[in-house]
């Protein structure tokens, strides 16, 4: 069902993925639009137990089109640094395939328990009053992923090894 990488010997491991989801701060969420167009939309994410979380506004674009078609795909980019005397850049990225779905009102504060410790990990007491103060005007999604692909530039693979 998903393509192999044609060039294959840049691929990251799954480990190599995971890696770079745990440790990125956005991504862009990519969902079948409106009218038949992708729409693809930059948010900020967390990463845990094999799932991706994010949060939203409980009405919009990206839930009309998870209501529509669960498939998406979510795009982390690790590194991107130009490299003008080589013309090349020397990338990392991460694709994750999978279904996302609104979370429940039981599944939907440890989600942004999870995102709010990311994000602000030393704001304990802080944290836990913005999600009570907002919990009811926030959804939170979750990305179960079916299938990851990372790919870097081979620059980076011989540093590496």
């Amino acid at each position: 069902m998903f393509r192999k990488m044609r060039r294959h010997r840049q691929a990251l491991t799954e480990a190599q993925c995971l890696a770079v989801l745990a440790r990125g701060t956005s991504g862009v969420l990519a969902v079948s639009g409106d009218g038949g167009y992708p729409y693809a939309v930059p948010l900020s994410y967390v990463y845990a137990d094999g799932k991706l979380y994010f949060h939203c506004a409980p009405e919009g674009h990206k839930l009309d089109a998870i209501a529509r078609e669960q498939k998406v795909s979510f795009c982390v980019i690790d590194q991107d640094a130009v490299v003008p005397e080589e013309y090349t850049t020397y990338f990392r990225s991460v694709i994750a395939f999978g279904t996302a779905r609104v979370l429940p009102q039981e599944e939907k504060r440890r989600a942004l328990e999870l995102l709010a410790a990311k994000y602000s990990p030393e704001q304990r007491d802080g944290r836990q009053r913005e999600i009570d103060r907002l919990f009811a005007q926030v959804c939170m999604v979750e990305l179960t992923i079916q299938h990851l692909s990372g790919k870097q530039a081979k620059e980076l693979m011989t540093r590496e090894n």
